[in-house]
């Protein structure tokens, strides 16, 4: 599948979400998520833990929420307690989830390489209006490219910093001097940032220039257009569902 086929099924899901925020929106982008999970066969060792302060976090954010009174109400000893709280608190964690998941998937699916080219094929009218999209698209893909390598540097520099001996100092001078470790952290790390820019600025000169990030195959094929159907089907039935139940605009209690 073309890399702006991905592009603009996610930016699709985006723009759905923002206009309607509805549970049936966020699930039905679950589901097309869960679906590209299943034909892409991403393995389940792909997926991130979710650390315990995260979790901690969420349970009192939920203790915190469920005391805000709104509909529906339920019976507890005796007591009416308004869910409508917690229910938009669960609904805004479901929407940064697949939001975050149809993000993950578009990286995991997709090659860093044909990012360029798909960027500016799709900006391609944007060229009428002066906008640089081919400058744009390359400075994409090269920041997306140097993502691995200055991870690595960083680690590097952090190995070789915790292997220096550490003065034992107490109070007010250990807390500067955590200070200046940093600040010398951050500048080794930009040095060799820049160092790496250089370096593969002469290795794109020595390939011919950035005109050859931008090149690649832009025609669509059948998975393509399937793809957008597909995609441009759940959209259109979620946002019209939720227009005929009044979730647009609706009170909060029917989302």
């Amino acid at each position: 599948m073309w890399a702006g086929t991905k592009l603009i099924v996610a930016i699709a899901v985006a723009v759905m979400l923002a206009i309607d925020p509805s549970s049936l929106s966020i699930a039905a982008v679950g589901v097309l998520d869960l679906a590209a999970i299943r034909l892409a066969r991403i393995p389940r060792t792909a997926f991130p833990s979710v650390p315990p302060p995260v979790w901690a976090v969420v349970l009192i954010g939920s203790a915190v929420l469920l005391s805000a009174s709104g509909p529906p109400f339920v019976v507890i000893a005796g007591l009416h307690v308004g869910l409508g709280g917690l229910f938009q608190f669960l609904q805004l964690s479901a929407l940064t989830i697949v939001l975050l998941l149809t993000g993950a998937v578009l990286s995991w699916t997709t090659d860093v390489a044909d990012v360029a080219p798909a960027i500016a094929t799709l900006g391609r009218p944007l060229r009428r209006l002066a906008i640089p999209v081919d400058d744009l698209a390359v400075a994409l893909a090269l920041a997306l490219r140097s993502f691995p390598l200055l991870i690595d540097e960083f680690r590097v520099v952090n190995a070789a910093r915790t292997l220096r001996p550490a003065p034992e100092l107490s109070g007010i001078r250990r807390v500067r001097q955590r200070i200046r470790d940093g600040v010398d952290l951050i500048a080794t790390v930009t040095a060799m940032m820049f160092r790496r820019a250089d370096e593969m600025g002469d290795a794109i000169a020595a390939r011919g220039g950035t005109g050859q990030l931008t090149a690649g195959r832009t025609k669509l094929r059948r998975s393509d257009w399937v793809a957008l159907a597909i995609a441009g089907a759940v959209c259109a039935t979620a946002l019209g569902l939720d227009v005929t139940v009044g979730g647009i605009g609706g009170p909060p209690g029917r989302h």
